[in-house]
């Protein structure tokens, strides 16, 4: 995943942020709302970590959250619904 996708999912995915950062109130999680620099920001305050550091975590974690296409997740739900 990439930072325009986190922000244009981002009530999908703050969930997943929470997760990995559990210092992060839900304040935060709103400012935050998928940009780069909110979450770098509030990772420093959060963990007194230096910017490097909160940079090269912040993107190795979006990094590793799966893409989820909705051409393959959409054609599956309408077939299952139309079976229910």
């Amino acid at each position: 995943m990439n930072w325009d996708q986190v922000e244009g999912k981002w009530k999908q995915s703050k969930g997943k942020f929470r997760e990995k950062w559990g210092k992060l109130t839900d304040d935060d999680l709103t400012v935050i709302a998928g940009k780069r620099d909110q979450l770098i920001g509030r990772l420093q305050e959060r963990y007194g970590i230096a910017k490097e550091d909160a940079e090269r975590q912040a993107d190795a974690f979006i990094e590793a959250i799966p893409v989820e296409s909705e051409e393959t997740t959409t054609p599956t739900s309408r077939h299952q619904a139309a079976r229910h």
